[in-house]
């Protein structure tokens, strides 16, 4: 079994207030979420209204399959016009760890 992390730092665009925030936030995590059935959650950034750290996190029984769903959603949110993708992190755990 392997498990993938990627951790997503976005910079929200024309937002001025955490209810617009939450306004951009939860439909990506709601797309990420359909769309490559991954596990998806804010994870860091919550009070910061132009910043937001997006968790994602997949398990396939080949590390291959993890990998490219982890770059699909990244490529995903990049796709995004009101975001801007600061950085990204991934992890991966095997058999061997």
């Amino acid at each position: 079994m392997y498990v993938g992390a990627l951790e997503l730092d976005v910079l929200l665009g024309d937002v001025q207030s955490l209810k617009q925030k939450r306004a951009v936030v939860r439909p990506l995590v709601s797309e990420l979420r359909r769309r490559f059935d991954v596990a998806v959650a804010e994870v860091g950034g919550n009070d910061l209204y132009r910043r937001a750290v997006i968790g994602v996190s997949a398990v396939s029984g080949e590390a291959g399959q993890v990998r490219e769903v982890l770059e699909a959603c990244e490529r995903a949110v990049v796709g995004h016009p009101e975001l801007e993708l600061l950085s990204t992190r991934q992890r991966m755990l095997g058999p061997q760890d």
